[in-house]
Formats: structure tokens, sequence, C-alpha cells
């Protein structure tokens, strides 16, 4: 739990670093008179922060003023809709990553160009509190899947990640030849994808223990001999991956499906652009 905490704040605040430094730096390169723009960039940043806040206290206030059997139904939808936006974060991140500073540059540069300022701030602020909320989702999802020893060990495993992913942002930016921006989305992406399948395979635990699906069968087999899901190395590979050392017939349907419809949407042919001639 730990771990897969740290992680998602690692990859999700390196996204953000991104995002912000790709605005800040062309605001910078523009040499403008009058430093209005960055300061509403900035403000824009502390107003997604504040966004992502609220969302999380939400989810919060929710969950714990919810009856037990209406708390496992709310979690297990939680943990389901975390487990759907790290997909459809993935491949939109696989279509747009080339385009994505371009894009964003060309959005600031309309905004000051106008002088809309506002606009600027709407922008950093669309930008961070869309990060910021995957962000709570996630780890709402992830806590859902699972128990943490303490409040303490998940705000110990957020500062953590946030000091990795500002320690990995500083060397992305230097252009170190050890780790590149390509390298790191496609590291990230996979493992993103591993935790996307142990969230799902969570959510179908959840939709089973509700009698919303059949578990079909017993135990197909017992691989507690070989790794144990009730430890904790076994926990936290059954939290990324979706392993069960026990599975039943829904639980290996649901993971076979999951990693077909990955794989097809990974290796599936991308359209080319005619070029009019």
């Amino acid at each position: 739990m730990f771990a897969s905490i740290a992680f998602v704040v690692w990859r999700e605040s390196v996204e953000a670093l991104l995002v912000i430094g790709i605005l800040d730096a062309w605001l910078v390169s523009q040499q403008l008179a009058s430093r209005q723009p960055r300061l509403y960039l900035w403000a824009g940043v502390g107003a997604g922060i504040i966004v992502a806040g609220l969302l999380a206290a939400v989810l919060l206030v929710l969950g714990d003023g919810l009856s037990d059997d209406a708390q496992t139904i709310y979690q297990t939808v939680i943990v389901l809709v975390a487990a759907g936006l790290i997909l459809q974060m993935v491949f939109w991140m696989r279509s747009h990553a080339r385009s994505m500073r371009h894009d964003l540059e060309t959005s600031l540069e309309g905004a000051v160009a106008a002088r809309r300022w506002w606009g600027v701030f709407l922008l950093a602020l669309v930008a961070v509190a869309r990060e910021g909320s995957e962000t709570v989702v996630f780890l709402y999802g992830i806590l859902s899947a699972g128990v943490l020893g303490s409040v303490f060990s998940g705000i110990l495993a957020g500062l953590c990640g946030l000091v990795l992913a500002i320690f990995t942002y500083g060397l992305l930016m230097a252009g170190s030849r050890i780790i590149s921006w390509r390298v790191f989305f496609r590291v990230t992406e996979i493992l993103l994808l591993f935790l996307a399948c142990g969230l799902l395979m969570t959510g179908v635990d959840g939709l089973i223990d509700l009698g919303l699906l059949p578990r079909l069968s017993r135990s197909l087999w017992n691989s507690n001999a070989l790794l144990s899901d009730g430890t904790s190395a076994g926990g936290f590979f059954a939290a990324m991956t979706g392993y069960r050392a026990r599975p039943n017939l829904m639980e290996l349907l649901a993971f076979c499906a999951y990693w077909f419809v990955v794989i097809a949407l990974v290796y599936r042919p991308r359209r080319r652009t005619a070029i009019a001639g």
C-alpha cells in the first residue's frame, strides 16, 4: 500500500510539474514587461490544488457518512472508476504526449496576445486540477482496495512520492542520459496498466461480495506456496498486478479480458493522416 501511494503521487506529480514547467517557461521566454501573467499562472496552480483538495474532502465525507453496506458499494464504485480513469489517462497520454507542449503553448499564446490574464489562470487551474483530481481518485481507490497501517503512513508515502517527483523532474529537465521523457512515460505507463488491473480485480471482488457477479467456480488453483496474497509482499504484488493466489473463474475471466482489451488497444493500428498533394 505504501509503495502504491508513493508511486501514484510520484507519477502524477511529475506530469503536473511538466505542465506547469511548460507554461512557466513559455511565459519567461516571452520576456513580458509585466509580471501579471506569471502571477495569474501561479494563482491558477494554487486554485487547482485547492480544487483537488476539495474533491478529496468530498470523497472522504461521502464515504464516512454511509452505512457499512452502502460504504462497500461506494468503495467498489470508486475502485472501478479509478481503474477506468487510469486506463483513460494512459491512452490519452499515448495519443497526445507529442503535441501536449505545442497545444499548451498555443493556448497560452492566445490568452497572452489578447491580454486575457484570466485565461492564463484558467489554463493553469484546469491543468493542475485535472492531475490533482486524478491523483485523489486513484489514491482513494487504492485505499479502498486495502488497509493502510496508519494515516501517518499514507502521508509519509505521499511526501516520499512528491520528493521523488521533484528529483525526477529535475533529472528530466536537465536532459540526463539516464532517464528521458520517453523512457519515463513508457515505464510508468506499464506500471499504471498493472495498477489499473489490480484495482479492477478489487472491484470485481467487491461486485462478487455484493452478489452482483457470480463466482462461477470455486478456487481454480492454490499458489499460496509460491506467493501468498495474504502476506505483505504478496498483498503489494496483488494490489499492483491483480494477482490472486486462489482465483475463481470470474476473477480469471476478468483478468484475461482486461489484458486482452489493453493489448488490443496498445497494438491497434494507428490511423495515418492523408497528405493532400
